[in-house]
């Protein structure tokens, strides 16, 4: 991996297998271990196929970030308007969908810049609340959500193939 600066930008249409890859590799990488084989081939078959990766890149509601290290990309983000849960009382909400980093990577503060990123796109797009499900059992990812201000307002379930599992809902305020 190159040693240069972490940049982060949007991914533009043309980038659908360059999201797909990244996106399925981090979510394999972080929940595999943790999860039937055959429930995370089905997720991941689903959520990161090229053409979900390709729907999702042409939804106006839908940003997706991309952070660089060099000309490889080290990790991503995804932020929709949409649906929201009751228990998100925050104005003007936004869901960070995504936010994930290779494993190669972590520790370096990179994810700091990409919430950072996060936080800014939402502010420019006129949110004022930024909400989030974050899997009960991942600790290391709430311990990083809460280090930014984020609180546990509710839980939903979430699906990873057949297996439901239960989300914690976390909000902050944008600022």
């Amino acid at each position: 991996m190159a040693t240069s600066k972490l940049a982060i930008r949007q991914a533009s249409h043309d980038e659908i297998e360059t999201v797909a890859e990244i996106a399925a590799r981090t979510f394999r990488d972080a929940f595999g271990p943790d999860n039937d084989p055959k429930d995370m081939e089905i997720y991941l078959a689903s959520a990161f196929a090229p053409e979900q990766i390709a729907t999702e890149l042409a939804d106006p509601d839908s940003r997706f970030l991309l952070a660089y290290v060099g000309a490889e990309v080290v990790g991503y983000a995804k932020l929709k308007a949409g649906e929201v849960p009751d228990c998100v009382r925050g104005p003007s909400p936004v869901e960070l969908v995504r936010l994930y980093l290779d494993q190669r990577v972590l520790g370096k503060r990179y994810g700091a810049a990409l919430i950072e990123a996060c936080f800014k796109q939402a502010r420019n797009s006129g949110y004022k609340t930024i909400w989030l499900g974050v899997w009960e059992y991942n600790e290391r990812a709430q311990a990083f959500y809460r280090k930014w201000g984020f609180i546990e307002v509710g839980s939903h379930a979430f699906t990873v193939g057949n297996d439901v599992q239960t989300d914690l809902i976390m909000e902050r305020q944008v600022s």
